[in-house]
C-alpha cells in the first residue's frame, strides 16, 4: 500500500466561491502561473503518485454550505480519474488551509477519530482544545492551541489491518515580514516556542498510541527540520526530534529515514521536500519540512520511502513532463511510503 503526504500551495485558488474547479488562463495564486497550468500539473503529479491515500496539507478551505472541502477534492479526483477519490477531513480551521485525506475506498476504510483526555487523567487534550504549558520557563502557564488541529484517523486496510494516522501542519516559525531587527527576533523566538509546544503536544499523543501497541503514521508538514534557523540552538533540539522521540527508548521512537539522514549529518547534503524562491537573493532555498514517521511495528515491515523531488529523484528527473509538473504544482514535493498493511 502507498500512503503519501503532499503540501499543495494555494489549492483553494483553483476553485471558485461555490467550489467549482477553475480551469482557465487567469492567474493562479502561484506566481507567474495560470490556474490551468497549476491544475494540470497537480493532476499529473497525483496520477504519477497513484497512492492509496494522500494526506493533503493546505487543502481547499472548508465551508459546509458553499464549498465543502470533500466535495471540491472529490471533484478534483474525478476530473483526473484518481483511485484516491474519497475525501475525509477533521476539524476545519480559519486559515483557508485544511488538512484532508484523499483515499481509495476499495483499499482503505477511514474515520475521523479524535482522541483526548480530560483534566487530571494525564492524557494529552484533544487537538481542537487548548493545552497549558510553561513556554518561557518562567513559572507562568501559557495557553496554546493549534490553528490547524491535526487530523486523527482510525484506518483499516482491505486485508483487515487496523492502524492510525495523524495528519499535521505545524505552526510556521517565519514572521512573514512582521517587524525587523529586535522586533523580528522577538517574533521569531515566540513562533519557535509555540511551534515546539505544538510538537510536545503531538509527542504526548504519539506516546499514548505507541504504549497502546497501535500501528501509527504521523505525516505532513512539520515546518521544521535541522538547521533551518539560528534559533534552534537556543532551544536545544528541533520539533522533528521531539515528535520522533529522537533520544528516547527504541520502542517509543518514530522513524523516518529522511529525518534521520538530515539530523545525523548536519554538515552534509541533506534531503529536501520544499523549494522556495528568495527574492532578496534571487535564488532558491531548499528545506526538509515534510515527513512520514512510522511506529516500530510498521518499520519492521521494511517500508520504502520516497521524496518525489524533480531533481534529486532520478526517475522524476528523467520524466520531463513529471519533472516540470512537480515544479509547477506546488512549492513542496510529495513524500510517499510503500508498506505492507
Amino acid at each position: 500500500m502507498r500512503i503519501a503526504t503532499y503540501n499543495v500551495e494555494w489549492f483553494i485558488g483553483l476553485f471558485d466561491r461555490r467550489g467549482r474547479i477553475l480551469d482557465d488562463d487567469a492567474p493562479s495564486s502561484r506566481y507567474g502561473l495560470s490556474r490551468r497550468e497549476q491544475l494540470q500539473a497537480l493532476g499529473r503529479v497525483f496520477r504519477a503518485l497513484d497512492a492509496d491515500g494522500v494526506m493533503i496539507i493546505e487543502a481547499p478551505d472548508h465551508d459546509p454550505l458553499r464549498h465543502p472541502t470533500p466535495v471540491m477534492l472529490e471533484a478534483f479526483a474525478n476530473r483526473f480519474q484518481l483511485r484516491a477519490r474519497r475525501c475525509l477531513i477533521g476539524y476545519a480551521n480559519e486559515t483557508q488551509q485544511e488538512i484532508a485525506f484523499l483515499y481509495d475506498p476499495e483499499r482503505l476504510a477511514v474515520f475521523h477519530d479524535p482522541q483526548g483526555g480530560v483534566a487530571g487523567d494525564g492524557l494529552a487534550p484533544r487537538f481542537d482544545t487548548r493545552m497549558q504549558v510553561d513556554l518561557n520557563v518562567d513559572g507562568k502557564v501559557d495557553t496554546i492551541r493549534f490553528n490547524k488541529p491535526p487530523l486523527e484517523i482510525a484506518a483499516r486496510s482491505a486485508d483487515g489491518r487496523e492502524f492510525r494516522m495523524i495528519g499535521v501542519h505545524m505552526k510556521s516559525k517565519a514572521n512573514h515580514g512582521n517587524g525587523n531587527g529586535a522586533d523580528a527576533s522577538r517574533i521569531a523566538v515566540a513562533n519557535r516556542r509555540e511551534q515546539l509546544a505544538q510538537c510536545l503536544w503531538l509527542r504526548a499523543r504519539v506516546l499514548e498510541h505507541l504504549r497502546a501497541g497501535e500501528g501509527l503514521l504521523v505525516l505532513g508538514d512539520l515546518n521544521d527540520g535541522p538547521g533551518l534557523d539560528e534559533y534552534e540552538k537556543l532551544f536545544g533540539r528541533s520539533g522533528v526530534e521531539i515528535v520522533m522521540g529522537w533520544d528516547e527508548p527504541r520502542n517509543e521512537r518514530l522513524f523516518d529515514p529522511h529525518a534521520r539522514a538530515a539530523l545525523g549529518a548536519r554538515l552534509a547534503a541533506a534531503p529536501a521536500t520544499a523549494r522556495f524562491y528568495l527574492p532578496e537573493s534571487e535564488q532558491y532555498f531548499s528545506a526538509m519540512l515534510d515527513y512520514i514517521m512510522v511506529s516500530p511495528d510498521l518499520r519492521a515491515s521494511r517500508p520504502r520511502w520516497r521524496i518525489w523531488h524533480p531533481f534529486d529523484d532520478p526517475a522524476c528527473y528523467r520524466d520531463a513532463q513529471l519533472r516540470e509538473a512537480l515544479l509547477v504544482a506546488s512549492d513542496h514535493f510529495p513524500v510517499s511510503i510503500d508498506l505492507t498493511l
